[in-house]
């Protein structure tokens, strides 16, 4: 038998705390963003060419645990906390990520703006699956008056929940990940564990031209816009934003000529020098050592 909560709530009442919520999260969400963007504003004009990654000059555990050892560990930990079944650990993973956050020193800009990128897809489990989860046997179902069709499994609201927060506690570990290494460093120990060195190379390249690509595509966007030009539903619109799409592509291909041109002078022969030199030691093993332990003991808990 179901235990079925009955509240008698009028859909008038019921209406307006859904119009409540709405404008209340609307502002929360963009005084993160605003938040983020303030922390974020450079003090001079940004280096397009060698767009900053990392806060990698840093003192951390995190800056000094080897590059390899630290990937591996995250990863395996991360697989851990996706596997969580219930709400309890789960939010135990989210204090954990909360803590090492702390200790790696990590952005509070970045670490909001990977949240802001997440929350519109997580947010929607919250709202669906307490509608739409099965009734168990025993589950706890609110049904609001007015509204028997819609009822609200608690149960679903509990899977919900744990989903948010492994997806959340997950999210938090990508900024020591990615922030405490330089992109180079971190590509050089994923080429060390096994991963095509060519692999890593089309990524590094690709996320530091992207960034000119954009500057390029930005610069050109502010050449149209005072020469007179605005969007319409035209077909002369049509036609200029065709021909900016090409000439971007067309610019693009040229810096990239002149790019690899450049590399072929400096020496460049298939292979990227080595950016550091990397050694493993024993309180590197120690200390995944540790954080695997942790992540067994919420599995077990």
């Amino acid at each position: 038998m179901v235990d079925v909560i009955p509240i008698e709530l009028p859909l008038w009442l019921v209406s307006l705390i859904v119009l409540m919520l709405v404008p209340v999260s609307a502002a929360v969400v963009l005084w993160l963003r605003r938040v983020a963007n303030d922390r974020n504003a450079p003090g001079e004009e940004r280096d397009w060419s060698a767009p900053s990654f990392s806060n990698g000059g840093g003192a951390s555990l995190f800056h000094r645990w080897d590059v390899r050892c630290k990937i591996v560990t995250i990863l395996v930990y991360s697989f851990i906390v996706a596997s969580l079944e219930h709400l309890t650990p789960a939010l135990a993973a989210v204090g954990i990520s909360l803590v090492i956050l702390v200790v790696a020193r990590a952005s509070f800009s970045k670490v909001v703006m990977r949240l802001l990128a997440i929350i519109g897809f997580v947010g929607m489990f919250l709202v669906i699956m307490p509608f739409s989860v099965p009734v168990h046997h025993e589950d706890t179902v609110l049904v609001l008056n007015g509204m028997d069709r819609f009822a609200f499994n608690l149960r679903g609201l509990h899977l919900a929940a744990t989903i948010v927060a492994k997806a959340v506690a997950v999210t938090l570990l990508m900024e020591p990940l990615l922030s405490t290494a330089p992109l180079p460093v971190t590509l050089h120990g994923l080429s060390r564990l096994g991963v095509s060195e060519m692999v890593g190379q089309m990524v590094l390249l690709s996320y530091r031209y992207l960034h000119v690509f954009l500057h390029e595509a930005r610069r050109m966007s502010s050449g149209m816009r005072v020469r007179g030009f605005r969007k319409r539903t035209d077909l002369e619109t049509l036609r200029a934003v065709g021909n900016f799409l090409g000439m971007l592509f067309v610019r693009s291909f040229e810096r990239t000529e002149r790019v690899f041109d450049a590399m072929k002078a400096r020496g460049y022969n298939g292979r990227f020098p080595e950016p550091v030199e990397l050694r493993l030691q024993a309180k590197d093993l120690v200390l995944a050592g540790i954080w695997l332990a942790v992540g067994v003991a919420l599995i077990a808990g």
